[in-house]
């Protein structure tokens, strides 16, 4: 006797007379009738708890995990299908990467069988599923004579000759031989049969690496004469960047010698038009290994980037290795039936997970280095919290009652600012984080805290009280066990929740400056001005207003936009485009001609320093939708950091950037 099944969701949008439909279709595989079963699924789109099920039951639903149960009775024959209807979700799908797609169903027994599932159907959308970067193609005549991403400052070379078959570099000093070894070692990684580095013995051209004074700390030169090559720098950055660029214009005229030219004249002179030019990744809704996140800062070295903005902690699980809290890894990185982390986002009933050791960090951020970029670790509090909370109960106020909701569907997910035992908890976390991350930069996040937060707590709303008045308190209070009031950026501010927040924030900001750190956040953070501006930045993500608003106060802001720099948003409207959708689309060409600088006054622009993509990873379960939506938006967003708006050019750049390698491999089918 065999027990098996397979899992087939459907979506059909709300039309007139007829209201949504996540459709739930259970095929009994085996041969073996089956009662008294349960299903469980995950993925992006989120059942809401009040949402009526036809044909079914809901019994448990946290965030975007979901059990449900036939109608008592029934029983599921070999062959046949079981059929329910959801009638209410969180949003509806937009993408076929939205629904279900990972499931198990729970016997009668307590077995656990893992189905095999498929993307959701949607009516009326028959198109080819999307997966995979799309290939630029490199046209066979392209606008600039050399292939260099991002494009330099100035480019004034002369003459053309054949292709080395490599460059033998000749560093000068200390810095020259660290950024020598850098490239070598990184060029190696991405490029190993291509044989970029390489001796006289092997003609290798002669590139000498060495000192220049006078020039900005991440700026360089280079100088092209018939036989050797020069790259000059104040910094080891600047070298390593100046090696970059060698590698590019080598990599354009090998690969396409009858569009692209190796210089036997002239000049580059080059330096990046902002200071922080950052990528983020998502690591909690998804795990990657150690070795995938060296593959992406690698990625980002190669074009330029300097800033990795490592986001280790969410509702979903917890990734760094706190020794003095191992609860936090043995409980918080891990997802499964039966666990305090239920699975979520596609992951599988068994246990699925991970975290980064100690060790392995150093190894990335000393890897990060090399290659001229900073390492910014976030712990994101006090919201966002709920993985942590499953680890450490002990941190909950006892005496709080009731039950808040999140807009991901999380319940009573974060920090209490009123209960004084989280700020020792809070301290530990920032020195131990603080020891791993050179940089000097601890990011807490701040952001999205639910607007009932911590309304049943007799701590909090006694805080309340005493900060802003018993009025305050009362609104507070009405909040308790809305379960519908998620939150709201733009509601936040101003409200009893914001209140005690920025007295949480203040109190960290205050310790993480007295180990000689820096704040940083999203946009959240500066809520009641709880950071000092001098000691702080956030990063702006919900529109450009905001963002120019907020350096006009005076933030340092970095500039992230969900609608243009969230690279978890699909590169279309279409159905067949795998991502998010709640922010809109933004296609290759869109985010390249975003301009973080539109709209800020000569004040603001004191204040902008820099713009950073993000990668949320609820989608990316398939590394093939990674690559489509990372690639080449990734290095769109890099341009647009280091170009300046005048030297930008999209018709340039598309003939430039299908030389750019991408994390995976996974290239659009022809």
């Amino acid at each position: 006797m065999t027990t098996s099944f397979s899992l087939v969701t459907t979506w059909t949008p709300a039309t007139d007379g007829a209201p949504l439909g996540y459709g739930i279709e259970l095929t009994n595989t085996g041969d073996t009738p089956v009662s008294n079963f349960q299903l469980g699924f995950s993925g992006p789109a989120r059942i809401d708890p009040h949402a009526t099920l036809e044909n079914g039951k809901l019994l448990k639903r946290l965030s975007n995990h979901t059990l449900i149960a036939p109608p008592d009775g029934f029983v599921l024959q070999p062959g046949e299908t079981w059929t329910s209807i959801a009638r209410g979700l969180s949003y509806g799908l937009r993408h076929w990467s939205d629904g279900a797609n990972a499931a198990y169903v729970v016997l009668a027994d307590g077995t656990i069988v893992t189905l095999a599932t498929t993307p959701t159907q949607a009516k009326g959308h028959n198109s080819p599923l999307l997966k995979g970067a799309v290939k630029f193609p490199v046209p066979a005549r392209a606008p600039v004579a050399v292939s260099i991403i991002p494009w330099p400052k100035s480019v004034a070379t002369t003459g053309a000759r054949i292709a080395p078959p490599g460059l033998d570099l000749r560093p000068e000093g200390t810095d020259a031989s660290r950024a020598a070894a850098a490239f070598a070692g990184l060029v190696d990684d991405l490029f190993a049969v291509e044989g970029i580095v390489r001796p006289a013995s092997e003609a290798g051209l002669p590139v000498t690496v060495r000192y220049k004074d006078g020039l900005g700390a991440e700026a360089y030169e280079v100088h092209f004469a018939d036989d050797a090559a020069t790259v000059e720098a104040t910094t080891r950055q600047g070298m390593f960047y100046g090696l970059v660029t060698l590698g590019h214009i080598l990599r354009g005229a090998k690969q396409y010698p009858q569009t692209f030219v190796f210089p036997t004249g002239g000049t580059i002179t080059d330096e990046p038009g902002f200071a922080y030019r950052g990528c983020h990744l998502d690591v909690a809704r998804q795990f990657y290994s150690g070795a995938e996140v060296s593959r992406l800062i690698k990625l980002m070295a190669w074009n330029k980037l300097n800033k990795f903005h490592w986001h280790l902690s969410e509702d979903e699980a917890w990734r760094v290795e706190i020794s003095a809290f191992p609860e936090l890894t043995e409980i918080g990185a891990w997802r499964g039936h039966g666990k305090a982390l239920p699975p979520l986002l596609g992951s599988g009933p068994q246990p699925t997970g991970g975290y980064y050791s100690k060790a392995v960090i150093r190894e990335i951020v000393a890897l990060a280095d090399g290659l001229a970029m900073s390492v910014i670790p976030e712990i994101d509090m006090p919201g966002h919290f709920y993985a942590a909370l499953q680890a450490l109960p002990q941190l909950r106020d006892p005496a709080e009652t009731g039950e808040y909701q999140s807009v991901q569907g999380f319940p009573n997910n974060s920090l209490n600012p009123a209960y004084e035992p989280v700020y020792d908890f809070v301290e530990t976390i920032v020195d131990e984080v603080l020891e791993l991350f050179p940089a000097g930069i601890f990011h807490i996040g701040a952001d999205e805290v639910p607007l009932a937060a911590w309304s049943g707590s007799p701590l909090a709303l006694d805080m309340i009280e005493k900060l802003a008045g018993p009025e305050m308190r009362k609104k507070h209070e009405a909040q308790y066990n809305v379960l519908g009031n998620h939150h709201g950026a733009d509601e936040i501010e101003g409200s009893p929740t914001a209140v005690i927040q920025a007295e949480f924030i203040k109190r960290v900001h205050k310790y993480i400056a007295s180990k000689g750190a820096v704040t940083g956040g999203w946009e959240e953070a500066a809520h009641g001005d709880a950071v000092d501006k001098d000691k702080a930045f956030v990063i702006g993500w919900r529109n450009v207003e905001i963002n120019a608003a907020l350096a006009e106060r005076g933030y340092d802001i970095v500039v992230s936009p969900g609608q243009r720099y969230y690279l978890d948003m699909a590169n279309g409207v279409a159905w067949a485009e795998p991502g998010a959708g709640w922010a809109g689309w933004s296609g290759p060409q869109e985010t390249y001609e975003f301009e973080a600088r539109a709209g800020f006054s000569e004040q603001g622009l004191a204040h902008l320093l820099g713009i950073q993509a993000c990668i949320w990873s609820e989608s990316m379960t398939d590394r093939a939708i990674f690559d489509r939506l990372v690639f080449p938006r990734l290095s769109a967003i890099a341009e647009a950091g280091w170009t300046t708006p005048e030297r930008k050019s999209w018709d340039r750049f598309k003939s430039l950037v299908g030389l750019m390698p991408i994390m995976y491999g996974h290239w659009a089918a022809e």
